[in-house]
Order: structure tokens, then C-alpha cells, then sequence
């Protein structure tokens, strides 16, 4: 479907733009940590964490749009304001078609023409929601197919990914899948908070089928087939503890087995006729009871049913692609689900749907400006050192034998490190963007366009050059099948990262941030993976059970935090995470000291303090400062819901309980709130 009603409005593009510029030209070098921002009601060794961030969490209130905001978000602010400037500027030059310059500014030239998606309003999906109406009962497994392979995955999902037993190649997987809202509890659960989100999610779902041209009661209808089948499916979900076992996820079928074990899903056509491939040998099923309950549903829905489902899953996936209308309600569902006040800006969702197709081609741009080969190398140096700080901690560990201390160092010397951007850029050159389209219309094609370069992949070897994330992109990784540690450009900003401020302050941020993601190599899941990737025990099992009662009480620590009232922490969904929050800040530490005293520096000594604090001061205060956060209690509950990783204060005070130089470092003794008992505290790595 063409549809050419006018040339997308670059000049209202500019006029919403022009309000940005003045953040852009008033954007400053960020900072490390701000000794201004200290709290000096509060004592350090009662909440480091409020004594650290105060006057960073008064001076960056939480506005009507954010959920939360932290220096994390301030850090991706300015990464967003680098690549807007970049994308503003190819819009107004004159880009020869077809090249990637072309591409984005046409595919932000669309995101920003909010006129030409109204005018539009539903028309770009009516085509495919008839089909799916008028689709006949003998063509149902057809519907269900070309569902799979054009928009969403109905029942379950499946995966193209490096294969847990042998990283070199690939895996087809298959998934448990179908949940709008993601986790179970929200469809299962009877308590305030869970209800509520279920009644936002229903008017949500009845308010985008109105949008998309139904009337009430059919779009009532649609609502409670679609809550029919997606509860059903969550009352087989996995749990978030349960999801984190990988060894009870990894269970190969063969292909005759699938088919014997899940009769009522066509798995020939599938692979066939959705992702081009002959049906694979072994396909790994991660939840077996998952895809049980998708075959059973698979014979006994109706095809009411599923055709209501169907739409609602094809509504959804377009709604951020259409009109006012679609997005109003989104948001309007984000108010109970986030606690947010208000939509984000135009520009700011225009800047994340276009990194979103062509992240990496507006990485190549951004590293071009922003990314000094400095920088790089200044990190290349810092990862080395946190390598044979990790080293020493593992050779001096007590719980460990030594033959798995060998196995570990051999795991640690093979680990990969990528900073910055990629050594190839991804090729974008069979990717079409094209302005006289409707902007779901591009964005479908461009989401073909990213299937296809998936599938692409299936009998090949994997490529251990690629990326998971864009050069921009604020955030950094660990990948247990590649045994890699990777930092895009984005990241290394301050305070994480910054050439001009001290080893203490760097060390305490992105040198944590390093240690970090070399400890998860070792922590409860990164560990079930060797030197090459695979997921191969190299423990001796007393060693590993050692490893687990650590764990454990790791686990105890951070569930015994009441997060809100009568909500507790979960320190079993997120022990990984809090296993290398420890880890990092306990080998950036001996990193530093070691930088220090290779560079003839006395830590302790009168010269070395800086605005009254202590190198290790600041080591620790810079470690805080990157985890100020303001955050609503709604976003607080939905994290606490669906996020592997802790709460920022709870990173801090949590962690830093564990942390003798810590102690030591601003003088905590018995009695103080940031006091743990010597034989509580759990040392890890």
C-alpha cells in the first residue's frame, strides 16, 4: 500500500527542532562528581547514597515526562543532543539518494511529520487488519503464519542465537512469548498495584481498537479474548527466578520430537514458510510448559479468538507508528504503569524510532565527532588493569580451589574486549527508506529489513565482530557466548568517564563499570560459560558449591530491603547483577591502587587529597554519584517487577556494606546504618 498524500514536512521539522537548539547550545562539558552536591545533614555512614546525591537529585527534579531520572539519563541526554545535531544537519543538506545520509534524514523526516500521520490517521494498517478479519477458517494456520512472519509472534517466539554448547555456531531457539505486559504477575496477581496495571492494560487495548476503526463493542470483545488467551498463557510463564536458570532452559528437540510433543503447530511450514529455512535438526525450547500451553491454545481457541488476538498484537506493534491518537493512548497507559505526567517531546521519539533502524550508521557519524582515538586508548589501558586486578582477586580467593582458580585465569585471559565502535560497519545498503511511503510503512519494511539480515545468519558461523549495541548507545555489556566485554562510545562520558578529571574519580566510575563486566563473567550465569563461550562446567563441584552459599546469602542481603512499603526487593531475580556491583567496585579498587602506586602516588599521603577528600573518598564518592536517581514509586514497582538489575541506591548502600576499605575510607563503625558485621558481609570476587 503507496500512499502520497505530500512530501514530508521538513520545514515543521525544523520549527519543532529549533526549541532543542537551545539545549545544544547551552550544553557544557559534563562532570564527574560535584563535591557541591555532598549532603552534609545526612552522615556518610548512615546513607552514602543520600550524602553523595542530595544536591544532584535537588537539582534535577523529576519532570512531568520521566518516570525516573538519573545521571545515567542526564549521560544519555547528551548523547541524544550529539546525534540530534547530526540528524539535523543531514536534514537540511542535500543527501544524494540512496545513500545511508539519505536514509536517516528520510526516515526522521517521517517520525517528525506528526501532520502527515494524522491526516493518515489509521489507514496505513487497515489493509492488514482486514486481512486478518476477513481471513477464512480453512486459511487460519496461513493468518498464523503470516503473523509470525510479518509483525509479532503469536504464542511463542523463536531466536536465531549462538548455540549454549557450541558459541561458534548458531541455535534456533524457541521461546515463550505472547505477553504484552511481559510479566506474568501482571495478569495473575490480585494485589493494588497488579489490578490496576490490568485495568489501564484493558482500557489500553480497547482504546487502540477504536483507534484502529472498531467500534466499542467490538473493541469490549477484543479486549477480553485478548486477556483470555494472554492470561492463559502467563499462568505457564516462567517465573523471573525461574528464567534465570540456563541449564533448566537448554532442552534440545529434534525436529520429529517438536513435532510429537507439540502436534498442533505446523513446524514445517513454520521454518519454512516465516523464515525461509528448511526445518532445523534441533531446536532448543527454552520453556517446555510455555510452548505447551501455545499448542494447546494452537487447537482449542476459536477462531474468534484468535483473530481478536491477532489484531490486538498487530494494533500494538504499529501503534507508535501512526497517529496522535495511537500514541495518546500509550501514553495514557504509561501514567499507571510509570507513574509519567507527561508524553515525551517529538523530537526525543522521533531521535529513538530512527536509532532504532539505523543505530549503527548514525554511530559511524557520531564516533566521526564525539570519540577520540585518546579516549580509546586511554580505556584500552584502563581494561588491562582491572583484567590483572580481576586476576589477583581469583588467585587469592580462599573458597577456591586451585584447579578451578586455573580455569577461571584461563576464562579471564581469553576474555575480548571491544571499546567504542565496531571494526566494521553494518552494511545498510538493501535497506529502503522511502518518503512518499507512510511511516509504518517504512518502518515495516525496515523491521523486514532487520529479519531478514537475522535470518541471514542461520548455517553460517557466528560472527564474533558484531555488535549488540550502537556506538551512541549509553550502556555497556558482558556476552557469555563471546566471552566479551563491550563499551560503546556512548558510555564513556561523565561521570562515568573523563579524560580530564582524576584516576580516583574514573576509576570509581567506569573503572566499576569495567570490573563490573568482567565480573560477570563469574557471577551465577556467566560462570556456567568457559573461555570459548560455551556453557561447559569447568568447576570442581565443591568449589561450586562454595560459589552458591556466597550467593545466597548475596541473595538475603538484598531481599531483606523494603524498597516501598510492603514491597520488598527481589535478590534472587537480580543476584547477578549485585554479584558484579560487588565485584566491580572490589577490583576497581585494586586497579587504582595499583595505577597509583606504579605511578609513584601515595594515596594516603596531604598532597593527594582533593577539596578535603581522600583519593579513596572519591573513589567511592564518584561510585555513588553515577547511581543518583529520582524515581516515582509507580517506576519503582515496575523495575522491581522487571528489572535484572537493583535499585541505584541500593547498588550503593547495598553493596558498600560488603566493603572493608570501604569502612576504613570514610570511617564507618559498629552501630552506623552503613555497618554490616564482619561475619555478614559476603566477599565474592
Amino acid at each position: 500500500m503507496k500512499i502520497n498524500i505530500r512530501e514530508n514536512l521538513f520545514n515543521q521539522m525544523l520549527t519543532v527542532l529549533a526549541a532543542s537548539f537551545t539545549l545544544l547550545a547551552s550544553a557544557s562539558h559534563l562532570k564527574s562528581f560535584d563535591p557541591k552536591g555532598i549532603d552534609d545533614s545526612t552522615s556518610a555512614s548512615k546513607d552514602f547514597y543520600q550524602y553523595v546525591n542530595k544536591g544532584w537529585m535537588e537539582d534535577h527534579p523529576l519532570s512531568a515526562e520521566h518516570a525516573s531520572y538519573a545521571q545515567y539519563d542526564l549521560l544519555s541526554d547528551s548523547s541524544s543532543n550529539r546525534v540530534l545535531r547530526i540528524l539535523t544537519e543531514l536534514s537540511n543538506a542535500n543527501t544524494e539518494k540512496g545513500t545511508n545520509a539519505y536514509k536517516i534524514a528520510s526516515l526522521y523526516g517521517c517520525t517528525m511529520d506528526s501532520v502527515r500521520r494524522n491526516q493518515l490517521g489509521n489507514l496505513p494498517i487497515r489493509m492488514d487488519l482486514d486481512k486478518i478479519e476477513n481471513t477464512a477458517s480453512e486459511d487460519m494456520i496461513e493468518l498464523f503464519l503470516w503473523m509470525h512472519k510479518n509483525f509479532s509472534s503469536p504464542l511463542f517466539t523463536t531466536l536465531i542465537n549462538e548455540d549454549v554448547t557450541d558459541s561458534k555456531r548458531y541455535a534456533m531457539y524457541v521461546r515463550a512469548g505472547g505477553l504484552t505486559l511481559g510479566d506474568r504477575d501482571y495478569y495473575l496477581e490480585n494485589d493494588d498495584r497488579n489490578k490496576s496495571v490490568r485495568e489501564a492494560y484493558r482500557k489500553l487495548i480497547e482504546r487502540q481498537m477504536i483507534n484502529a476503526g472498531y467500534s466499542r463493542k467490538d473493541a469490549k470483545r477484543i479486549v477480553g479474548n485478548v486477556m483470555k488467551v494472554e492470561t492463559f498463557l502467563a499462568d505457564s510463564t516462567w517465573t523471573r527466578e525461574e528464567s534465570r536458570n540456563l541449564v533448566a532452559m537448554f532442552n534440545p528437540y529434534s525436529n520429529s520430537q517438536l513435532k510429537e510433543v507439540y502436534p498442533n503447530i505446523p513446524w514445517d511450514r513454520f521454518f519454512v514458510e516465516t523464515m525461509g529455512i528448511e526445518p532445523p535438526q534441533q531446536v532448543i525450547v527454552t520453556e517446555p510448559n510455555s510452548i505447551k500451553q501455545a499448542d494447546n491454545l494452537m487447537a482449542t481457541l476459536s477462531e474468534r479468538e484468535k483473530k481478536d488476538y491477532y489484531l490486538w498484537l498487530y494494533v500494538n506493534v504499529a501503534a507508535p507508528y501512526l497517529s496522535d491518537d495511537f500514541s495518546n493512548a500509550s501514553f495514557e497507559f504509561g501514567k499507571v504503569m510509570y507513574g509519567v505526567k507527561e508524553q515525551r517531546t517529538l523530537w526525543k521519539r522521533a531521535l529513538s524510532d530512527t536509532e532504532g533502524v539505523m543505530g549503527e550508521a548514525i554511530g559511524e557519524l557520531y564516533v566521526e565527532r564525539y570519540f577520540p582515538q585518546s579516549s580509546k586508548d586511554y580505556m584500552v589501558e584502563l581494561v588491562e588493569n582491572l583484567r590483572t586486578a580481576l586476576g589477583k582477586h581469583i588467585i587469592n580467593v580462599p573458597w577456591m580451589s586451585d584447579d578451578t582458580k586455573v580455569q577461571a585465569m584461563k576464562k579471564l585471559g581469553a576474555v575480548s574486549v571491544k571499546i567504542g565502535y565496531p571494526d566494521k560497519w553494518r552494511d545498510y545498503s538493501n535497506l529502503e527508506i522511502d518518503p512518499s511511503l507512510s511511516y509504518w510503512e517504512n518502518i515495516h519494511n525496515a523491521f523486514m529489513w532487520q529479519r531478514y539480515q537475522t535470518l541471514d545468519k542461520w548455517g553460517k558461523t557466528v560472527d564474533p565482530t558484531e555488535w549488540g549495541m550502537t556506538p551512541q548507545t549509553v550502556n555497556a555489556y558482558y556476552n557469555p557466548f563471546k566471552n566479551e566485554i563491550v563499551f560503546p562510545a556512548g558510555m564513556l562520558q561523565a561521570p562515568y568517564f573523563d579524560p580530564e578529571a582524576s584516576d580516583a574519580e574514573n576509576y570509581g566510575g567506569i573503572g566499576v563499570v569495567i570490573g563490573h563486566e568482567l565480573t560477570h563473567g563469574f557471577d551465577d550465569q556467566g560462570s556456567q560459560f568457559d573461555a570459548d563461550g560455551n556453557m561447559f562446567n569447568w568447576w570442581c563441584s565443591e568449589d561450586r558449591d562454595k560459589f552458591n552459599a556466597l550467593t545466597q546469602r548475596l541473595v538475603k542481603q538484598f531481599s531483606t530491603v523494603e524498597v516501598l512499603p510492603g514491597l520488598m526487593a527481589n535478590g534472587e531475580y537480580t543476584l547477578g547483577e549485585n554479584i558484579a556491583d560487588q565485584g566491580g567496585l572490589r577490583i576497581a579498587m585494586t586497579a587504582f591502587l595499583d595505577s597509583q602506586k606504579k605511578k609513584g602516588i601515595h594515596v594516603e599521603s596531604e598532597e593527594a587529597i582533593v577539596d578535603g577528600f581522600t583519593p579513596l573518598q572519591t573513589f567511592y564518592l564518584n561510585f555513588a554519584n553515577v547511581w543518583a536517581n529520582n524515581i516515582r514509586e509507580e517506576q519503582i514497582c515496575a523495575l522491581t517487577a522487571s528489572d535484572v538489575h537493583s535499585l541505584g541506591k541500593n547498588r550503593v548502600n547495598v553493596s558498600l556494606k560488603n566493603i572493608e576499605p570501604f569502612y576504613e575510607a570514610f570511617d564507618v563503625k559498629e552501630g552506623d546504618d552503613m555497618f554490616l558485621p564482619e561475619e555478614e558481609r559476603v566477599i565474592i570476587w
